[in-house]
């Protein structure tokens, strides 16, 4: 199945997409139905109150995490729904699920290109965007093949830590 791209979540920070879920702007929700739609999917209260979850974290939670907070919200929604409801969500292109090694699945609201660095102290993950994606150009492919996405992961201690740990840190601001 192809997967569909959300237009506005291309364009939009994640503290945008929380913003406009919670003030239940009809045009956001509309393109959110039209993307589940698309997709083959119904639009239900449960799958968009975990959109709504995702949305506004920054923190790329875990599947238990969203079922806490969603729980919250929605006090009689199961992890099983939770779980579903992400399932299909990444389908419709509207949710990155981010593995990163032996850790559990977490998701990411941000759907452009981008990669993610993971700290190995505290487990913070962190979006790090890259410069652009003729990047991706000048990486030596076999002949014949074609990217058509990518998953980049970078490992290694994030400020908080490195300081903590009296560690020097990279002092350069990001794409410099």
């Amino acid at each position: 199945m192809r997967r569909q791209s959300f237009p506005l979540t291309d364009r939009l920070a994640p503290f945008i997409v929380n913003f406009i879920s919670r003030t239940k702007d009809r045009s956001f929700q509309r393109a959110l139905e039209d993307s589940l739609e698309t997709g083959g999917f119904r639009t239900t209260r449960q799958r968009k109150k975990v959109f709504e979850v995702v949305a506004g974290s920054y923190d790329h939670p875990t599947a238990d995490e969203i079922f806490e907070r969603a729980r919250k919200r929605m006090p009689e929604i199961s992890f099983a729904t939770v779980y579903n409801c992400l399932s299909v969500l990444v389908r419709c292109g509207l949710v990155r699920q981010v593995t990163l090694d032996r850790s559990p699945t977490r998701f990411c609201p941000n759907m452009r290109e981008h990669c993610h660095f993971f700290c190995e102290e505290c487990g913070e993950v962190t979006d790090i965007e890259l410069p652009s994606r003729t990047a991706l150009g000048r990486v030596p492919l076999p002949n014949g093949f074609e990217v058509a996405t990518f998953d980049l992961s970078l490992r290694g201690v994030c400020p908080a830590c490195g300081k903590e740990k009296g560690r020097k840190v990279n002092a350069r601001p990001a794409g410099k």
